[in-house]
């Protein structure tokens, strides 16, 4: 081993024991951690396999360019602009929902973070900051603490419910309709000629709920 060890090829060594062990230790606490975050939090809910992919393949992207060229004594300026570059992907589809963004930045800031904590950072330290975003995530994610309120748009073809003093007709009916527990709805466009109307409706629900025929909808209005 110690060979292997002495051991160049073109000024750089076979095998170096403390930093391989580092690299290792690094990686699979940063992959418990943000495959937790990915897996436990987001995916069980929103049960996109598209995204679940994009975050777990970034995160081991990101680890991997930060520790390995942080190694190389490249400046930490350089690993925070691989970080804004990430950040600010964007994909030629439809525009990335705002919940799968934060998800993508927080994954990309735990990253960086595990890989670039040096020796003056503890272990207790790296594990407090990992264990705080994992229990930040379950409150908003939970409805313990907080209630969510999901979005749909609805085109409505009864207008004569779209008036003053008839709020409380129109709620009922549109619960009728769609077995919905409506908390406020917001009336947009009327079409007297078409007998229809563009609302919004917001109504508790227990899991978030990703609508993207509801966000196309949005984009072309």
């Amino acid at each position: 081993m110690e060979n292997l060890i002495d051991y160049k090829l073109f000024g750089v060594y076979a095998y170096d024991s403390i930093n391989f062990a580092n690299l290792i230790i690094r990686f699979l606490f940063n992959l418990l951690v943000t495959g937790f975050i990915i897996y436990y939090f987001y995916y069980r809910k929103a049960q996109r396999k598209d995204y679940l992919m994009t975050f777990s393949l970034i995160s081991m992207t990101v680890f991997f360019l930060v520790i390995l060229l942080d190694n190389v004594k490249l400046q930490v300026g350089f690993a925070l602009g691989l970080f804004a570059i990430f950040g600010i992907i964007r994909y030629r589809t439809i525009t990335i929902p705002i919940k799968e963004m934060t998800y993508l930045f927080v994954i990309i800031g735990l990253t960086v973070i595990n890989a670039l904590a040096n020796k003056k950072i503890s272990y207790a330290e790296l594990l407090f900051t990992n264990t705080m975003f994992i229990i930040l995530c379950w409150i908003f994610e939970s409805d313990i603490f907080i209630r969510h309120i999901s979005t749909k748009i609805v085109i409505y073809d009864n207008v004569k419910l779209v008036k003053a003093g008839k709020d409380e007709e129109l709620k009922a009916d549109l619960e009728n309709r769609l077995g919905l527990k409506i908390i406020r709805i917001e009336i947009g466009t009327v079409d007297y000629i078409k007998d229809s109307a563009i609302l919004t409706i917001s109504y508790a629900s227990k899991e978030v709920e990703e609508n993207t025929a509801d966000l196309i909808d949005k984009y072309r209005q």
